[in-house]
């Protein structure tokens, strides 16, 4: 028995051993197999870290994340598969075949969960309860980009931007039309946090001429009040917000480089030499004489051919391994068409992104500075127009600097010619004014924030944030018109000038406030309390001298009033079931600008929101997502320009020297008073907003259709003053209201999305209706200044009409359908044209605005184009209508061209004629801005660098009716001539390593 049990025992423990030397080799075989993976994720575009990325093992719970350097490392399995996942980029999948992997994250231009930076916060698009665009470097336009705004031109529907010709040019923006009359349209914009000042700097070419597009990552834009109440006073035409890019950990750079000819692409028609040497035989035969032998084209004379270049180079990663940081630096230089004029910007940025105590305090640092030189060029289109192209550019004899002037040969005792000897009221040369012109200007600019947003320790839920911006900005510059330019005054004496000037304007911010997250379940509050001060300053100092200095002319410095800004506000979001979300913010704004009586005022604002596919589209393959959202505010206006500043002051200027009083022996100067409103308030606009928001084909297509309606009350305008009530004849009241109604809609996605080929397009469209439904006292207000004639204008406020609208008369036309001259409708029926006849025809705003932006890229050649389009908008054609008739042949004792129109109407000079409907035409238009081609190659030098070459067209073409030079005018559809858009060649190159 013992034997027995002795050999079982063995066999037990031959077993054992067995299965001990089973489990082991199956141990190796399992260590053999298992891997640790670590590697890099970065971002495609730029190659910065991406930090918080999830990483998993697929079909397992294994996974982990990517640290602040997108670092990561995790156990797996060979031939395991990694799923790589983070919000707004496409979800990658990579088989475990080694020890390292890197992974580069390309956005997903669809996804809901993008990050939108909205005011004092950040919220997502899928979480958003107000009307809010946002619009990433991904999907900004292409080619000769020169200021930030034209980045987003055509993106966003309810925006329009207007940019000039002229080298870096300023732009009117508006959101939804707009909400004043006189007081400004422009919308607030921010920058990383930081509102700036509308206001743009004598010598400076504008607002954003200073700022570097390169180094611009997202613009948010905010249409609704429910997205601006926030902030308040200066959100009744939208918000604009610039997130600048950031730092990171991991180092890499980014050269980029374009070089291009700005080209002239058309001129006004007017009459050729041998065209007006006919013309003038057949109405004028008299003024033959006063024909010259030459044949000048004196607006290609006024024009040329001009260079555009633009340099930035970036740099970011980690300054001493645990500082984010990135610096950029960028050169600009662009030539203007008009001779002379010029643009160059020199900008330097530096971000430092750091965090503390286990990520609790993140600072954020952004310093930019920028240097930007002028020369400015005077408005010589006009004079080109009409100047006789019978007359040459040059004379060798002439006393005027061997330029062609109008004088007599009066030589005096030493055979040289009487320089004061001008032929009176006849036009100086269009080249000449150019080009002895000589308006200089330097203008230094240092802006941006800090910003400490600490979690406390002791409280998760509870941030308090701390941001402090500044923005100064100083111009230098001067005005020098030489000597040989005949400038005169009555007298007939040459005067030239050396004028100098010195502007300076500084912004100050402080924003505290604290923020509030807290999860309960299903049910979710973010909420946010804060204050705000901002101060804005500046003057200006002019020499206003003239060579000939006479007493009339002396030094002036003006001192505005500072402008103080206070703001107390609030705001929460409610979430429950991540399903039904609400928004309620206010805020209560102080502005310096009015008196203690009507200093502050009241900004509220709600939204609700529902995803409301769950309820009615639960297994729907089409709609993959749906939202609705409703929204409801009230903001403010209280910008009425930096001279108004103190309105309800009794203020008082000096006079001149020439109007001081003598008494006796002494003399002393007089002080003029000022126009003065106490009464001025707060203008307000209540915004309604409803819309819907949707995903179509699992997110593939992406768009929202929303409708608005805005009513603005006690309008600041600038309006005219009962005779002996004031110190004016006219300034800024509270003067009525009017409203805006508007429909938009907004799609994207992707067409065709393969392997080797994609096509992605975005449009837009906004059609808008704009109302007056009050005015002081119910009498009209006559507004848009045209040139020519008396009284100036050709547009008027009325109620129940377009504030734009046109007030023309009626144009009668004969059997052949050409207009007859001073013959118009009696539409009062007196039997007699009177200006009662007159009646609001057609709008200078038009009723839609469209948006299309298609990118295409197969393998590595990407292709983009964006098209604009305005339908319903009419323009006054004010170039024709003070130019176009044959009288004018005749400009005191020299010979003037006009615009070849005149052919078609036939007109001599009446003063109705310039109040014709004849020159209101439509300008609805068509516009393609770019057009670009480039190819990149990729994996130069490293895995994460590329190599891309490109060539675009700027202003490739325009459609339209419109028979004057550009459809796309600055006013409310008024054209007295602009200085043209040039049509812009370009190659760049830009490298990332």
């Amino acid at each position: 028995m013992m034997n027995f049990f002795r050999e079982k025992k063995n066999q037990v423990n031959t077993v054992q051993k067995i299965c001990t030397l089973l489990l082991l080799c199956f141990s190796v075989m399992s260590f053999a197999q298992q891997l640790t993976v670590s590697g890099f994720v970065t971002d495609e575009v730029d190659g910065s870290p991406i930090p918080g990325v999830n990483i998993i093992v697929k079909n397992t719970n294994n996974g982990v994340t990517t640290d602040f350097d997108g670092k990561y490392q995790i156990q797996a399995n060979q031939n395991d598969i990694l799923v790589f996942s983070f919000l707004g980029y496409e979800t990658v999948e990579a088989t475990v075949l080694s020890s390292t992997i890197n992974i580069v994250l390309k956005e997903d231009t669809q996804n809901l969960d993008e990050i939108v930076v909205i005011g004092y916060g950040t919220t997502t698009v899928k979480d958003a309860t107000g009307s809010v665009t946002a619009v990433t470097s991904k999907d900004f336009n292409k080619g000769n980009i020169v200021t930030p705004e034209n980045l987003l031109n055509g993106r966003v529907a309810g925006l329009t931007i207007n940019t000039g010709g002229d080298p870096g040019a300023g732009s009117t923006i508006r959101i939804r039309g707009g909400a004043s009359l006189d007081a400004s349209n422009d919308p607030l914009i921010v920058i990383d946090g930081l509102p700036i000042d509308n206001n743009t700097i004598g010598g400076s070419r504008s607002v954003l001429s200073t700022i570097n597009p390169n180094d611009i990552d997202s613009f948010s834009v905010l249409k609704d009040a429910s997205a601006t109440a926030i902030y308040g006073s200066r959100a009744s035409n939208g918000v604009i917000i610039i997130t600048t890019k950031r730092g990171s950990k991991n180092l890499s750079a980014n050269l980029d480089m374009q070089m291009g000819i700005n080209t002239l692409t058309n001129t006004v028609d007017v009459f050729s030499a041998d065209e007006l040497r006919s013309v003038v035989a057949e109405q004028n035969p008299s003024l033959l004489p006063l024909l010259g032998n030459a044949n000048t084209d004196w607006q290609k004379e006024i024009y040329r051919t001009g260079i555009t270049s633009n340099l930035n180079l970036s740099i970011q990663g980690s300054l001493f391994d645990k500082l984010p940081a990135r610096l950029s630096i960028g050169r600009t230089i662009q030539e203007g068409l008009r001779l002379t004029s010029k643009f160059e910007r020199n900008t330097g940025s530096i971000t430092l992104n750091p965090t503390f105590f286990d990520d609790h305090l993140k600072v954020s640092l952004n310093a930019n500075g920028s240097f930007e030189k002028n020369r400015f060029a005077a408005g010589e289109e006009g004079n080109a127009i009409t100047f006789d192209p019978t007359q040459p550019v040059y004379d060798s004899n002439s006393p005027f600097g061997g330029y062609f002037q109008y004088y007599n040969e009066d030589y005096n005792a030493d055979g040289i010619i009487n320089q004061d000897d001008l032929v009176s009221l006849a036009p100086f040369n269009p080249v000449a004014n150019l080009l002895q012109n000589r308006s200089i200007s330097e203008v230094k600019r240092i802006y941006g924030n800090i910003k400490f947003d600490y979690n406390f320790h002791f409280f998760p839920d509870l941030s308090a944030v701390v941001n402090i911006g500044y923005d100064e900005q100083s111009a230098d510059g001067y005005v020098k018109i030489s000597s040989e330019n005949p400038l005169t005054q009555a007298d007939g004496s040459i005067l030239g000038s050396d004028s100098n000037y010195t502007n300076y304007q500084k912004n100050v911010l402080f924003d505290g406030y604290l923020a509030y997250n807290k999860e309960l379940g299903k049910f979710n509050i973010d909420a946010t309390v804060g204050y705000s001060f901002q101060k804005f300053d500046s003057d200006q100092y002019n020499t206003n001298e003239l060579l000939d200095d006479t007493e009339a002319s002396e030094p002036t410095l003006n001192i505005d009033p500072d402008l103080v800004l206070i703001g107390y506000f609030g705001r929460a979001n409610f979430d429950f079931s991540n399903k039904y979300l609400l928004t309620l913010s206010y805020r209560r704004d102080g502005t310096s600008r009015f008196s203690e009586d009507n200093r502050w005022g009241n900004f509220p604002a709600a939204a609700f929101a529902w995803k409301i596919n769950e309820d009615f589209f639960p297994d729907s393959e089409t709609f993959s997502s749906l939202k609705l959202r409703l929204g409801w505010g009230i903001t403010g206006q209280q910008d009425v320009g930096r001279d108004n500043s103190d309105l309800y002051f009794s203020r008082y200027v000096r006079g001149l020297p020439a109007s001081q009083y003598q008494f006796g022996d002494q003399i002393i100067p007089i002080g003029i008073p000022q126009f003065r409103n106490e009464g001025l308030k707060w203008e307000e606009t209540t915004t309604y907003n409803a819309g819907f928001d949707f995903g179509l084909i699992n997110d593939r297509f992406t768009g929202s259709i929303e409708a608005f309606y805005k009513e603005s009350t006690d309008l600041l305008a600038n309006t005219s003053i009962s005779d002996g009530s004031n110190f004016s004849n006219a300034g800024f009241q509270n003067v009525g209201d009017f409203s805006t109604q508007g429909l938009e809609f907004a799609i994207s996605g992707d067409v065709i999305k393969k392997e080797n080929f994609n096509w992605n397009v975005n449009f837009n469209t906004t059609l808008i209706k704009i109302q007056m439904d009050k005015l002081a006292l119910d009498v009209d207000q006559e507004t848009g200044g045209i040139a020519g004639g008396t009284g100036g204008n050709i547009q008027l406020r009325r109620v129940g009409f377009n504030p734009f609208s046109f007030f023309v008369y009626k144009q009668i036309y004969n059997a052949e359908g050409q207009p007859i001259e001073g013959a118009y409708a009696d539409l009062n029926g007196d039997n007699q044209i009177t200006p009662e006849d007159r009646y609001l025809y057609r709008k200078g705003v038009p009723d839609v605005t469209m948006g299309f932006l298609s990118n295409m890229s197969y393998k590595n050649f990407d292709l983009s184009f964006n098209l604009r389009a305005s339908i319903g908008n009419y323009i006054y054609n004010n170039v024709n209508s003070i130019r176009a008739q044959y009288n004018l042949l005749q400009n005191n004792a020299v010979v003037s061209n006009l615009t070849t129109s005149v052919l078609d109407s036939g007109f001599n000079l009446t003063e109705d004629v310039l109040r014709s409907d004849y020159y209101v035409e439509n300008g609805s238009f068509l516009r393609m801005d770019n057009i670009t081609l480039g190819h990149t190659f990729n994996k130069l030098f490293s895995e994460n660098s590329s190599f891309r070459i490109s060539a675009s067209v700027q202003n490739v073409f325009v459609i339209t009716n419109y028979s004057g030079l550009d459809p796309e005018v600055f006013e409310q559809g008024i054209d007295n001539t602009i200085y043209p858009r040039p049509r812009t060649y370009t190659i760049g190159a830009n490298f990332r390593f």
